[in-house]
């Protein structure tokens, strides 16, 4: 049919485009001539921002499935293992103030009650080191896998850390040699829309015009085509969310056998807080701010105490930052006419938590999944398309705002977060609801819920929220239960501390040797 959707054209490289690109191509048969053609525009001209260095587990499975190596990933990307966050000083900045969100769900809600199980285990005991394992296997800087488990597969759950621009490169390289992918490497000069409104071609400053059936912006926080070009608004969401800038670094190890971290720490500071990403060779380390409650001097101020604590030996200084400024926004509508935004384009919120990369994964998915074979389709699809991610972005805005509203810190960046008239109104009715019941899938109803309710839990009682227990008994709080839930953890924690060797350990293992092939 004349109408049948057999090309389509990324606007725009680096982690976004070019994971878009293996995505799509890997499963659309981009290398055989019955398949549908993929071509990707990067221009040589426009830097990547280059700074998304954490992952979901999701990653695991989307690398398995474009047919790249997870030892190949490891040696080519400079990356670790990664299984949650640490967060120290949110709750009132003492030194015991810490708490886990580890990829780990909690125990099965209809089987057992976590907070009868929280109510039985040793006082003082964690949240998160009661329901999971991996809370102690990450203080003991343990890696998810042995070095005879095969690629991809897991004792626990895990995603990367890594470094963006390796990654792209590499992807490129995949994309281009092994699943079809056509490079043209040129500058979007010219986006020319039909009478219809449509894309109908992109003109390049040194190549022949490119028509496409479907456009794929990934040009960015420029959006060309969905934003400049279409019109698609922007949601900002700065008034919910309030950090608007980053001072970005990176930190050498002193020497090549440098401790790697098992998560990602995440530190609260006076009008912000600091990322820090261990990877094979340096960390990864940044300081995301307000610009209401602080000036790019008292962030790199602030960002020089923290070095000095927590990497007293380097010579880097929070002058060698680099800021980088963002607004917190997002598209309720990334799919317009023939053109769907992914990556920053179609919206960016601050790095907490890591969204970036698994929302690039979960776009990309969709648009393989429900790619319609004939234009006739485009209109539904971008329906169905726009509904899930709206419902997704405001899903990351909530979460992210929840690890905000608990703090108990004296700074006016921390007490404006708590004024309820910056939270949105659902965080506001799930708060009221979750005094008097924990958060449960009735909470969270779609099947690829972007957060479930388990990593609502670790977050309000890793902050000390209470929610008040149930005045009758249910079968699922039994004290017995609960008793041998602790005992069974405490076991499993054991036998993985033992039998788990250090990220570093695996990491050199995965230089050397390499995983066992599935």
């Amino acid at each position: 049919m004349s109408d049948a959707i057999k090309h389509i054209v990324i606007a725009g490289g680096g982690t976004a485009g070019w994971l878009t690109a293996g995505i799509l191509a890997a499963d659309h048969c981009a290398n055989s001539p019955e398949g549908v053609k993929i071509t990707l525009i990067e221009s040589p001209h426009i830097p990547t921002l280059g700074v998304g260095e954490g992952t979901w587990p999701s990653m695991r499975d989307t690398l398995r499935r474009i047919g790249i190596s997870e030892t190949d990933f490891i040696r080519r990307c400079n990356a670790s293992f990664k299984q949650g966050s640490r967060f120290d000083g949110w709750v009132d900045g003492s030194p015991d103030d810490s708490y886990f969100h580890p990829f780990d769900a909690l125990p099965n809600q209809d089987e057992i009650d976590f907070q009868a199980v929280w109510q039985q285990a040793p006082n003082g005991m964690p949240f998160g080191a009661a329901m999971s394992a991996q809370v102690p296997i990450c203080l003991e800087r343990r890696a998810p896998k042995q070095a005879t488990t095969p690629e991809y597969a897991a004792v626990t759950n895990y995603a990367y850390h890594l470094d963006a621009g390796a990654f792209a490169e590499m992807l490129r390289e995949h994309c281009t040699a092994h699943l079809g992918v056509e490079l043209i490497s040129d500058t979007i000069k010219q986006v020319v829309q039909n009478e219809q409104g449509d894309i109908a071609s992109l003109t390049l400053e040194n190549t022949d015009p490119v028509q496409a059936d479907l456009y794929i912006d990934c040009t960015g926080s420029r959006a060309l085509l969905i934003g400049q070009t279409l019109n698609s608004p922007l949601t900002d969401v700065s008034d919910i969310l309030f950090n608007d800038q980053a001072l970005a670094l990176h930190v050498p190890y002193k020497d090549d056998q440098g401790v790697v971290e098992s998560q990602t720490n995440g530190t609260a500071l006076s009008e912000g807080w600091v990322w820090d990403i261990a990877l094979q060779t340096r960390r990864g380390v940044g300081h995301v701010f307000s610009s209401r409650f602080a000036d790019e001097d008292i962030a790199r101020g602030e960002l020089a105490k923290y070095l000095k604590k927590a990497a007293p030996d380097t010579d880097v200084t929070a002058d060698d930052a680099r800021l980088i400024n963002f607004t917190s926004a997002y598209r309720k509508d990334p799919w317009v006419k023939n053109v769907v935004a992914i990556g920053m384009s179609q919206g960016f919120v601050e790095p907490l938590e890591a969204s970036a990369i698994v929302m690039v994964e979960l776009s990309a998915s969709m648009v393989r999944d429900t790619l319609p074979p004939h234009k006739s389709m485009l209109a539904v699809t971008a329906q169905r398309y726009n509904d899930r991610f709206a419902y997704r972005w405001s899903r990351i805005v909530d979460f992210l705002k929840l690890h905000y509203i608990l703090s108990k810190r004296p700074e006016p960046y921390w007490g404006a977060h708590r004024d309820q008239e910056t939270w949105t109104p659902r965080l506001r009715e799930m708060m009221t609801r979750w005094a008097y019941e924990p958060p449960s899938r009735e909470d969270f109803t779609q099947t690829q819920e972007i957060f479930p309710a388990s990593s609502y839990s670790y977050v309000l009682y890793g902050m000390g929220f209470k929610t008040n227990p149930s005045p009758t008994r249910r079968r699922q709080a039994n004290p017995a239960l609960a008793q041998r839930y602790l005992q069974e953890t405490s076991e499993r924690t054991q036998k993985f501390i033992s039998g788990l060797p250090s990220n570093r350990d695996l990491i050199n293992h995965v230089l050397g040797a390499g995983l066992p092939k599935v």
